[in-house]
C-alpha cells in the first residue's frame, strides 16, 4: 500500500482523498448520471467498486431493498476471486474470517451394508498450487460489505442508493444521456412514487428475473429444471465425523448431500437431494418444508444423525441451466453499426446450479470486466468500441461454465449404482479443479488480447489468461513479496518488463544502464511518440494510465537502484516524489524467470486492468507494443482535471 505522496496521512490509508464527483457528492440520486447500475449483487457491486476509482465518472448503484443484504445465498469463494479481493485491498481480512477448504471427503454406501454410509475417499482441494490464495467459504453478504467499504473509501465516495426498483428503460442513441430509466421508490416517504433518471450507460445486475434483461429483449434459454434440492444453513449437533469438512455424500437410498462447512466454526450448509421433479409439478416441490429437508438429510446420513438446533436460512431450488445469447443491447443485425448502451451481468444472463460454487465468482468477473472498460471510455482513454468486447468475452465464459456445471450437477444427482467406476465423482472433482477455481478463463484475440505469437518467451503467462503472480524481491526496501499483489484495482494497465541478463550499471556515457535491452526499451517507452505513455495527459502523474515495472534477473543486492532507468522510478504526486516500488529483483528461493518460463533475453508482459494477460512481446518489439495500444488510446488525451493516481 502506498500513501503520503500527496502529503502526510495520519488516518486510515485505505480512505483515499475525495476527488472529482466525490467532492460534495449529492446524497439524493441525481437526474443525470454517467453509469446507472441496477442491483447490488456480486456483479453490480464489483462494477461499481471498479468505477469508484474514476473521479470523473458519475456512477450510482440502485437497489430495491431498503438496506444492505443481511444474508446471501452464495458462499463459495474460489481462489480466482480471492486474487480479485487482493486487488481491491481486502483479501487478508476476508481470509481471516472465512472457512478454508483444503480437502473434500467422499462418502458412499457401505458395501457390507448399503443402508449405511462410509468414507470412501479424500481429495486435496488444490494439488497443483494453482494460486497462492485459498478456496474459501464466506457469506455473500460479507463479500458485498467489503466491496461497499472499498467504494465508500474511494475518491468518488460511492454508496448504494437503496429503495429503488427498476421498472423500464428507453434508449435514444442521439441524446447526450441516451438511456432514460424509470425507477420506483420502494422504501421511505416516497414509496410508490416513480422517478426518472437519464444515463449514458446502464448495467443490469438485477438477478435471474432481471427486468433490465427483459427491457433489452434478451431471454434466458436452456434446459428446464428437472431436479430439486433443498438447501439449508444450520446450527446442529451431529455424530457425523466430517461435519467440518467439505463432503459429497451418496447414500444407498439414492439421495445425495453436498456438505459445505461455513465460516465461524459452527454453521454449515447442506444441499439435500429431493429427487427428480415431475414435469407436471408446476413448482409444488418448492413448498417442501424445512422439516422435510432435515428428515431427508437424516435418511441420507444413516447411521449418523443430525439434530438441527437453529436454521439461519433455507430454500428449495430446481436445477436449471440457462444463458442469454448476448450480454448487451446490440442486436445481431446492429453489430458494427452501434455500440452498446445497456449491459446485463451475473444471474441476469447466466443461471446454473449452486453446487460448483460458480455463480458469485463468475458474476464478480463479469463486473470487473465491464467496470474498467466503462471507466476508460467515459474518461476519454479509449474508444466506445471497447465496450463491445464485454459481451464478446463474457458470453463465451458463461457458456463454458454452464457446460461444466451440467456435468458436475448431473454427477451429484446420480445414484451410486449409475457410476461407471466407484471413483468417478472424486476423479472428476480432481481432474477439473482448475475450472471451478476460476483459472480456465482464456480470452481470445481481439482489440484487447494480442495473438500469442511470442508465447514461447513467457510460457507461464498464457496470453488471454489471468496473470499468475510469483515471488520477487522489491529492490528499494528489500522486501520479498508477490509481484501481482502490488496491482490494485485502480483501472491502470500493467506493463511488466522482465529484463535481459545485464544488470543496471551507470556507465561512462552518464546514462544509467546503457548497453542493455531493458535500457533501450526504457528509453523508448519514456520518450517515443508511439509509446503508450505518450497518451498520458499533461498534468497527470507519469504512471496515471500505465503502471510500468521492471524485474531484473539478479538478486536485489546486485541491483544499483540509482542506475535503474528513470521510467521505472516515476515522480508522483504534487511534490513529485520518487516511486521506488516498481523495481524488483529475482527471489533466489523462487526464481520468477524459472517459475514462469521467461526468456532471459528480455520479455514484456502486458496485463489488463482486470488482471488478464493481454500480450507477450520481446523487449525489442517496441513497434509491436505501440501498435497494440494505438487503437485502445485513439480517443486521445483527456482533460488533466480528470486524472487520478490512486497509489
Amino acid at each position: 500500500m502506498q500513501f503520503h505522496h500527496h502529503g502526510y496521512v495520519s488516518g486510515d490509508p485505505r480512505v483515499q482523498p475525495a476527488a472529482g464527483v466525490g467532492i460534495d457528492r449529492p446524497t439524493d440520486l441525481p437526474d443525470e448520471v454517467d453509469v446507472l447500475i441496477v442491483g447490488t449483487g456480486p456483479a453490480g457491486i464489483v462494477a461499481a467498486a471498479q468505477l469508484s476509482q474514476f473521479p470523473g465518472v458519475t456512477t450510482r448503484i440502485v437497489e430495491r431493498r431498503g438496506g444492505r443484504l443481511p444474508i446471501g445465498q452464495a458462499d463459495g469463494i474460489q481462489a480466482r476471486s480471492v486474487e480479485t479481493f487482493q486487488a481491491f485491498g481486502f483479501a487478508e481480512r476476508i481470509i481471516a474470517e472465512a472457512y478454508r477448504i483444503t480437502e473434500m471427503a467422499f462418502w458412499k454406501p457401505d458395501p457390507a451394508d448399503p443402508s449405511k454410509i462410509v468414507r470412501a475417499a479424500r481429495a486435496k482441494d488444490d494439488t497443483t498450487g494453482i494460486s497462492e490464495f485459498p478456496h474459501l467459504i464466506v457469506n455473500q453478504a460479507r463479500v458485498l460489505d467489503y466491496f461497499a467499504e472499498f467504494m465508500a473509501n474511494a475518491p468518488t465516495r460511492m454508496a448504494p442508493d437503496y429503495g429503488f426498483e427498476f421498472r423500464s428503460l428507453e434508449v435514444d442513441d442521439g441524446a447526450e444521456y441516451p438511456v432514460t430509466v424509470t425507477l420506483l421508490h420502494t422504501a421511505g416517504p416516497d414509496a410508490g412514487r416513480e422517478r426518472t433518471v437519464r444515463a449514458k450507460y446502464v448495467v443490469g445486475a438485477d438477478g435471474a428475473r432481471s427486468k433490465v434483461r427483459d427491457a433489452i429483449g434478451c431471454t434466458l434459454a436452456g434446459d428446464q429444471a428437472n431436479h430439486a434440492w433443498g438447501v439449508m444453513d444450520v446450527l446442529a449437533v451431529t455424530d457425523f465425523p466430517d461435519i467440518r469438512t467439505k463432503c459429497a455424500i451418496q447414500s444407498g437410498t439414492g439421495g445425495s448431500i453436498l456438505l459445505i462447512p461455513r465460516e465461524g466454526g459452527h454453521l454449515f450448509r447442506m444441499y439435500v437431494d429431493l429427487g427428480e421433479v415431475d414435469k407436471e409439478d408446476k413448482g409444488a416441490v418448492r413448498s417442501t418444508t424445512i422439516e422435510q429437508i432435515i428428515a431427508q438429510a437424516n435418511e441420507i446420513l444413516h447411521p449418523y444423525t443430525l439434530d438441527v438446533r437453529n436454521v439461519a436460512w433455507n430454500s428449495v431450488y430446481e436445477v436449471a441451466h440457462r444463458l442469454t445469447d448476448r450480454f448487451d443491447d446490440v442486436l445481431p443485425e446492429q453489430q458494427g453499426t452501434r455500440t452498446p448502451r445497456v449491459f446485463i451481468t451475473g444471474d441476469a444472463c447466466h443461471t446454473h446450479s449452486a453446487k460448483a460454487g460458480q455463480g458469485m465468482n463468475v458474476s464478480m468477473q463479469d463486473g470487473f470486466n465491464l467496470g474498467w472498460k466503462l471507466g476508460h471510455v467515459l474518461e476519454g482513454r479509449s474508444p466506445e468500441s471497447l465496450l463491445s468486447t464485454y459481451s464478446a468475452e463474457r458470453q463465451v465464459i458463461a457458456k463454458n461454465l454452464i457446460d461444466f456445471d451440467k456435468e458436475w450437477s448431473t454427477l451429484m444427482a446420480k445414484k451410486p449404482e449409475e457410476f461407471n467406476s466407484p471413483s468417478e465423482l472424486e476423479d472428476f472433482y480432481v481432474s477439473t479443479a482448475e475450472f471451478p477455481a476460476g483459472f480456465m478463463t482464456q480470452y481470445t484475440p481481439s482489440m484487447l488480447i494480442g495473438e500469442a505469437t511470442h508465447q514461447d518467451l513467457a510460457t507461464g503467462f498464457p496470453v488471454g489468461k489471468r496473470f499468475k503472480s510469483a515471488p520477487v524481491v522489491r529492490v528499494g526496501d528489500t522486501n520479498p513479496m508477490h509481484l501481482g499483489h502490488h496491482a490494485t484495482a485502480d483501472g491502470r494497465w500493467r506493463i511488466y518488463v522482465f529484463a535481459d541478463a545485464a544488470a543496471p550499471v551507470a556507465q561512462g556515457s552518464g546514462h544509467p544502464g546503457t548497453g542493455s535491452a531493458v535500457a533501450e526499451f526504457a528509453e523508448w517507452i519514456a520518450n517515443a511518440p508511439d509509446s503508450p505513455l505518450a497518451a498520458t495527459p499533461e498534468g497527470a502523474d507519469r504512471d496515471a494510465w500505465f503502471d510500468v515495472k521492471v524485474i531484473y534477473q539478479q538478486e536485489h543486492t546486485s541491483i544499483d537502484i540509482g542506475a535503474v532507468p528513470a521510467v521505472f522510478k516515476p515522480s508522483v504526486g504534487p511534490f513529485q516524489l520518487t516511486d521506488y516500488e516498481k523495481v524488483y529483483a529475482t527471489d533466489p528461493a523462487a526464481d520468477i524467470f524459472e517459475l514462469r518460463g521467461l526468456d532471459r533475453g528480455g520479455v514484456v508482459v502486458v496485463v489488463r486492468p482486470d488482471q488478464y494477460v493481454a500480450n507477450v512481446l520481446p523487449l525489442t518489439a517496441t513497434a509491436e507494443l505501440g501498435a497494440f495500444f494505438a487503437p485502445l488510446l485513439q480517443a486521445g488525451k483527456r482533460a488533466p482535471e480528470l486524472q487520478h493516481h490512486t497509489g
